[in-house]
C-alpha cells in the first residue's frame, strides 16, 4: 500500500509520516518513508518551485511510490502535492493508494512556521497557498483537521483508518 500524506507546508506531513513509519516497523511491516524535500535533494535540487517544477518533482515521487508498491513495501509519502490531477494520476497508477489530507489553516502555518519556510520565502518565491494554488482534495480517503488536535490524536486517526481498512495487524 501507499500512504500519501498531503497538505501545505507545516501541516505535519513528515512528523506524522515518521510516527507512522515507526508504528509500521513495530508491526513488522516493511515500509519506507519518502519525503518531498529528500527527493529534491537526491536530484541536487535541480528543480525550483514553479508549477512546472513542482509537477516534475511529484512525477518523480509517483514513480518511487509505484516501485515501492510493486515490491510490496509500504510507502509513506510526505509531500505537499498541490495538484489534484497528479493525485488522480497516482491513484490511477498505484493499486493501493491511500490519500490522507492534513488540513491545516494557512494563517496558523505562517504564524508557527516550524521550518522557517514562510519567513525565508514570502516575497521571494511563490509558496503553495500564497501565490501558488493548492487544489482542495476531492478524492482523499481521509481528511484530518490538524489544527484541532495534537500530533498523537492525528496519528491515532491515521492508525484507526488503517485498522478499519486493513485489519487488526495494523493496531
Amino acid at each position: 500500500m501507499i500512504i500519501w500524506l498531503i497538505g501545505i507546508s507545516g501541516a505535519g506531513k513528515t512528523t506524522l509520516g515518521k510516527l507512522l513509519e515507526q508504528h509500521l516497523k513495530e508491526c513488522n511491516k516493511k515500509c519506507y518513508l519518502v519525503d518531498g524535500d529528500e527527493v529534491r535533494s537526491l536530484f541536487n535540487n535541480d528543480l525550483g518551485y514553479t508549477d512546472k517544477d513542482r509537477r516534475e518533482n511529484i512525477k518523480r515521487i509517483i514513480l518511487g511510490a509505484y516501485l515501492l508498491d510493486k515490491n510490496d513495501i509500504i510507502g509513506i509519502i510526505c509531500n505537499i502535492s498541490p495538484f489534484q490531477e497528479l493525485r488522480d494520476l497516482a491513484r490511477d497508477k498505484i493499486k493501493d493508494y491511500n490519500e490522507i489530507f492534513l488540513d491545516k489553516d494557512l494563517n496558523i502555518s505562517v504564524r508557527n512556521d516550524v521550518k522557517g519556510m514562510y519567513k525565508n520565502n514570502i516575497g521571494k518565491t511563490d509558496i503553495v497557498g500564497i501565490g501558488q494554488r493548492f487544489d482542495d482534495p476531492i478524492t482523499c480517503d481521509l481528511r484530518i483537521k490538524v489544527d484541532d488536535m495534537t500530533e498523537d490524536e492525528s496519528f491515532k486517526i491515521i492508525k484507526d483508518y488503517l485498522v478499519r481498512k486493513y485489519g487488526e495487524e495494523y493496531e
